[in-house]
């Protein structure tokens, strides 16, 4: 009897390009960008038509270099609080079918339907939700099918737009393995150069490859790597409402100009890390053991290095002093900065012992502090209680709230790269 799961990937495609689309049909068939906007520095592609797609044009991109691919396209702004209610519509969609439902950012969740076999087979759901997706808000997606989340994922990225996938048991070898490996998920560009330096090209020559080998290379991420090749990953899809366990608290902004100098930098890192300290402290969820500093310079180039906290903290001071230094240790300033962000991590309980040799008298002295300047400025405005290094350029505060991540999920791959 075969006990495996029937787990579904769907992915919005163009989603904030399509749904500005159905918004407004006269922009339907023609090349455009959804964007942030210009005047404000954010001035880059975040989305495009499948149209703007063979012009070359891709996300991340400034506008400016985009129309020089595509005089023609058109130019939208951004309406995330648009495409969040029609994120929440599709997710309806997909309740219909089964309450196991994963998100994985606005455009894109796995469906656990092993026991929605009533309604069909895993190819006949991930029909019927194309089908009920575009008649209903004329929006198209891609749907994989698989017997776990990995390929799932994989099957919904390897047809587009507008197509079911199947990678079953009988036909994933032949369909999986001669893919790069650098299409399977959670293998980063890092990852992947140094798997090519290996001579590891394929996912089928990944599969192939000595388990001990990938982790006497990558450690246990390199088993993980081998057993997702292998098809042997198995998470579950979250129930849909089912909390999710807080991974990360950051906050992130692309400035109004570039970074030019280690000054400019300390403001920025100042108006961050207290942001992140504040949202940490007023979720209560402990104290953070590891930091994470992400720089994207001028050219877009984007790269992050994490760290371990000389301690558990909540205080902004201590996330300060570790990202200057992870900066300095990192950045050779080769090209000014366009962006940067803070994330923290790996949180313990306030109840777990303090480290031997840490003043705890002193460090609640110095938390019940940050709570006050935290009250302080909800009461009285942000800028009633400042640091004098943000006195240098007062527009990076007027701007670094409009970034914040919130939560963040930091899923275990070593490369710590975005996706775009």
């Amino acid at each position: 009897m075969n006990n495996d799961k029937v787990i579904l990937h769907s992915d919005l495609n163009n989603f904030f390009a399509s749904v500005e689309t159905a918004l407004n049909p006269n922009l339907k068939g023609k090349a455009i960008a959804v964007c942030g906007n210009a005047e404000e520095r954010h001035g880059i592609v975040l989305a495009k038509s499948e149209e703007a797609k063979k012009f070359g044009i891709k996300t991340a991109m400034t506008i400016v270099e985009a129309k020089k691919l595509c005089p023609e396209l058109i130019t939208v702004e951004s309406h995330h609080g648009l495409y969040e209610e029609y994120s929440k519509k599709v997710r309806e969609i997909y309740a219909r079918f089964t309450d196991q439902i994963e998100p994985f950012g606005i455009d894109e969740a796995w469906l656990d339907v092993t026991h929605s076999s009533f309604l069909g087979s895993g190819e006949d759901i991930a029909n019927k939700i194309r089908s009920a997706v575009k008649k209903e808000l004329n929006l198209t997606c891609s749907v994989g099918v698989s017997f776990n989340k990995v390929f799932a994922k994989l099957a919904s990225d390897m047809k587009k737009p507008d197509a079911t996938t199947v990678i079953s048991r009988d036909n994933y070898i032949k369909t999986v393995w001669r893919l790069p490996v650098a299409d399977l998920l959670y293998v980063g560009k890092s990852t992947a150069l140094k798997l090519k330096k290996l001579n590891i090209l394929t996912i089928g020559d990944l599969a192939n490859s000595s388990p001990e080998f990938l982790s006497q290379q990558f450690g246990k991420w390199g088993e993980m790597l081998w057993a997702y090749a292998n098809g042997q990953e198995d998470s579950p899809v979250k129930k849909i409402n089912e909390e999710e366990e807080l991974k990360s608290v950051g906050n992130s902004v692309t400035t109004y100009r570039d970074l030019e100098s280690l000054k400019d930098v300390k403001t920025v890192l100042t108006y961050l890390c207290e942001s992140v300290s504040e949202r940490l402290i007023r979720y209560g969820v402990g104290k953070a053991c590891t930091l994470t500093l992400s720089i994207r310079d001028e050219s877009l180039s984007w790269f992050s290095r994490q760290t371990k906290l000389p301690y558990p903290s909540v205080l902004s001071k201590d996330f300060f002093d570790c990202a200057v230094d992870l900066f300095n240790k990192n950045y050779t300033w080769k090209s000014f900065i366009r962006s940067i962000g803070v994330a923290v991590s790996d949180f313990l309980s306030e109840q777990e012992q303090i480290r031997i040799g840490q003043d705890s008298e002193k460090y609640k002295k110095r938390v019940d502090l940050e709570k006050r300047v935290n009250g302080l400025r909800k009461k009285y405005g942000d800028s009633s209680v400042r640091k004098g290094i943000t006195l240098c350029d007062k527009q990076f505060g007027r701007e670094h709230k409009t970034h914040e991540n919130g939560i963040v999920k930091i899923h275990n791959n070593p490369d710590e790269e975005e996706n775009n």
